[in-house]
């Protein structure tokens, strides 16, 4: 029989397995350099694609709000192409450097420069805030509620505004006064006319007052009394006036005196029993406003001495002074005769009757006349 040759098949197997795997080892830098630059490219076609897009973009500046169409992809170069400024102190809603897309917003805030005045310096500040409250909390200057801040909290910050707080402080000092005492003055019937006498003497009262000053910036601006207090009271000063009147003097003269001398007035030659000087002559009519009674009184016109009034001739008197029913010779007025008296003649003072009330109220009161006291019966020219 013949012996078979038996094929060596494992050698070329193993002859083919080593090709591919020295390709492969041979070849693997170059696979990874193509599936980059594969990658890169779709990227950078991607980029492209995206970047030459036209996109709509909301842009916001200092609450102004502008739809943009742009074909940027980065914010930083989308401001540049709107002109729009950013500077240090101003606040973007996203980074410079961050990529857009359709539809964003992007809101961008200017800071504005804002002088600050207070606790004694002046300082300029950038702040994004938009009204005056903000911009001091965002600056962290305490105000206290008495404090003033000028312009207001509420108003609306510009460009360059100055803003002052002024420090406000209320401070309570008390100060004594002393409290003058008032005069007193009381009429007194048992001392003389014209003479006055301490009653009881006057002594000064304490008050003691509480002023708030108020001072802005350390200046005193106000004061003003918040409280007062009478510690001690005044005592009157009470001094007695006297109203005792002097008994009118009289000089008494009688055909038999010595010194009784003869008058002549008005062409009539008599003797006076009495002279009265500083006598007080006062008018009164008949009319109600003079005795209280008017002309369908039963009494009206009717003297105390029962005789009719009569202008010329009828006046009242004090009795004790001059008896009713006796003549006189007043200086300036002539004779007359006492027929009436009344609750306010008193003393060395006389009311001369007139009929008209208007010529009795035009009288007056006519002081330092002297009187002469004839008697019960009126001098005749011899």
């Amino acid at each position: 029989m013949g012996i078979l040759q038996v094929k060596d098949t494992h050698g070329k197997r193993s002859s083919s397995m080593s090709f591919a795997l020295r390709w492969k080892r041979e070849n693997l830098r170059l696979i990874l350099l193509s599936a980059t630059i594969s990658i890169a490219m779709t990227f950078m076609f991607l980029v492209l694609l995206y970047g030459t897009a036209v996109k709509s973009v909301s842009v916001v500046v200092n609450g102004q709000e502008t739809i943009v169409e742009t074909k940027q992809w980065v914010l930083q170069r989308l401001l540049d192409e709107q002109a729009i400024a950013i500077g240090p102190h101003d606040e973007v809603s996203i980074p410079l450097n961050a990529a857009i897309k359709d539809g964003d917003r992007i809101e961008v805030t200017h800071a504005i420069p804002v002088i600050v005045k207070a606790d004694g310096k002046t300082s300029t500040v950038y702040t994004t805030e938009r009204t005056v409250q903000a911009a001091i909390e965002e600056l962290h200057i305490p105000v206290r509620g008495q404090d003033k801040v000028i312009p207001p909290l509420h108003t609306a910050l510009d460009s360059e505004l100055t803003v002052t707080v002024v420090r406000v402080d209320k401070k309570v000092s008390e100060t004594e006064r002393a409290m003058p005492f008032s005069i007193v003055k009381k009429n007194d019937p048992t001392l003389e006319a014209g003479k006055q006498k301490l009653v009881q003497p006057g002594k000064e009262g304490l008050i003691v007052e509480s002023i708030e000053k108020q001072y802005e910036d350390g200046i005193l601006i106000s004061k003003k009394m918040v409280n007062k207090v009478v510690e001690t009271a005044a005592v009157n000063q009470v001094v007695a006036i006297g109203t005792k009147k002097e008994e009118p003097k009289v000089s008494v003269l009688s055909n038999k005196s010595p010194n009784s001398t003869s008058l002549t007035k008005s062409g009539v030659t008599f003797k006076a029993r009495k002279v009265l000087k500083n006598v007080t002559l006062t008018a009164y009519s008949a009319g109600f406003s003079s005795t209280g009674k008017d002309e369908n009184h039963p009494q009206y016109g009717i003297t105390s001495s029962g005789a009719r009034v009569k202008e010329g001739r009828t006046i009242a008197v004090d009795p004790k002074i001059i008896p009713i029913g006796w003549w006189v010779y007043i200086e300036g007025i002539g004779f007359r005769r006492a027929e009436d008296k009344g609750s306010a003649v008193k003393g060395n003072k006389i009311d001369v009757y007139f009929d008209s009330t208007k010529i009795a109220n035009k009288f007056g009161r006519k002081k330092g006349i002297t009187v002469y006291v004839l008697g019960p019966n009126k001098p005749t020219s011899s």
